[in-house]
This record gives structure tokens, C-alpha cells and sequence, in this order.
């Protein structure tokens, strides 16, 4: 008899938390796809006043730096406010005075390309147009590979988003769409920078300030 009333309590008991359970059940909440209609022209369409979004992690894959900027100690008897590209080390130092300097991972011109010498920075541009040289285009389309006469600023432009122009030159700081290159000899001659270090650096130089390039 016990056990028959101990079995009769327990089907009570599952039966009545059974419908206390229906009775205070909650309605799924649907939570929206990242890939639905309402999604794309919700809070991504009013941020960008119905504007195409560019890709953060496009934006971050172009513009990180692989290998960090850092400051460093520098003693040697140079002006402050010098740019110093060691094209051995491939690294920039930016000579800060008090015996500092900041240092900046770089790509400097490939065999056949890497120069030296002293030049004055004659201007700066932000998101500046790419126009390859003539030579250059040349070279390129022998390899099958057809380059723009003139590409606009943006995150595929190979100068990516500050350029620090050198004298007269052809040759430029600029940042890169490639920073896998950076701590290379890769460029045509041209000095690349991450362009989270070049913005840096861009923020800080001033026309007629003097970059030295050695070995």
C-alpha cells in the first residue's frame, strides 16, 4: 500500500509541474540573422545614411600593423624631427630628441630598386591617387598584369591612406594595402608603412623635414 501511494503522490506531483510549466512558459524570442533583410537595412543602413558599409575587418586587415611601432632609444647626433630608413634593418626611426626615437617596421625597394640618399618632404596627402609610371606599367604588363593609368584613394590603393612625398622624386612614404610586406624589400623604391604607423607619422612631419635613406 505504502509504495502504492508514493507512486500515486509522484504522478500528482509531475502532472501538476507539467501545467505550472505551460501555464508561465515563455514565447521564443526570434533574434534576427545577420544575413536578414531586416538586419541589412536596419541599424547598418542608418549608420550609414543608406550608404554601402566597407568591411571592418577589411578596413583592419589593411590597415593593422604585422609588426609594432615602438619607442626606442636613439643616440645618435641627428636633428629632431629627421626620418632616418635603415633599408639593412627595414625598419623607419622618426628622431624625437631627448635621446628617443620612435621606430616603424617598413618595405623598402626590391633588388633592382633600393636607393639611397637625403631628401626634404616637399608635401603630404591623404588618400592619395595612385599613378604608376610609365616604366612601371610597362614592366607589369610583360608579366600579364595591366595597371590602372590612375586608381582614387581607398583600401585597395596600393599608396593606401597618407602619402609623405620625397623632393622631387617618384619616391614616397606611403602606406600599403599589402602589410604582409612590411620587414621586406619589396617596393619599387618606395618606403611602406602600415597605414595605422603612417597616419601616425603623417600626423607628426611637416614639410621640409629631412628623410635620410641608407644601408
Amino acid at each position: 500500500m505504502k509504495k502504492l501511494a508514493i507512486a500515486l503522490l509522484a504522478g500528482l506531483l509531475s502532472t501538476a509541474g507539467a501545467a505550472f510549466a505551460a501555464d508561465n512558459a515563455v514565447d521564443p524570442i526570434e533574434v534576427a540573422s545577420l544575413s536578414s533583410s531586416a538586419q541589412k537595412t536596419g541599424w547598418l543602413q542608418v549608420l550609414s545614411g543608406g550608404k554601402p558599409v566597407k568591411s571592418e575587418k577589411k578596413i583592419a586587415a589593411v590597415s593593422r600593423a604585422p609588426i609594432a611601432r615602438e619607442l626606442v632609444a636613439f643616440n645618435e647626433k641627428i636633428a629632431p624631427g629627421t626620418i632616418i630608413v635603415d633599408n639593412s634593418e627595414r625598419r623607419l626611426y622618426h628622431v624625437l630628441g631627448s635621446g628617443l626615437a620612435m621606430k616603424y617596421a617598413v618595405s623598402v625597394g626590391r633588388e633592382g630598386f633600393i636607393w639611397t640618399g637625403a631628401e626634404k618632404v616637399t608635401r603630404k596627402t591623404e588618400w592619395p591617387t595612385w599613378t604608376p609610371p610609365e616604366d612601371m606599367r610597362a614592366r607589369e604588363a610583360k608579366k600579364g598584369k595591366i595597371l590602372p593609368v590612375s586608381m582614387k584613394g581607398g583600401l585597395d590603393n596600393p599608396l593606401g591612406s597618407r602619402a609623405i612625398y620625397l623632393g622631387s622624386t617618384i619616391y614616397r612614404i606611403h602606406g600599403t594595402n599589402q602589410p604582409s610586406s612590411l620587414g621586406k624589400a619589396q617596393s619599387s623604391g618606395c618606403i611602406r608603412m602600415a597605414n595605422e604607423d603612417v597616419e601616425h607619422l603623417y600626423a607628426q612631419v611637416t614639410a621640409g623635414v629631412t628623410v635620410i635613406v641608407r644601408d
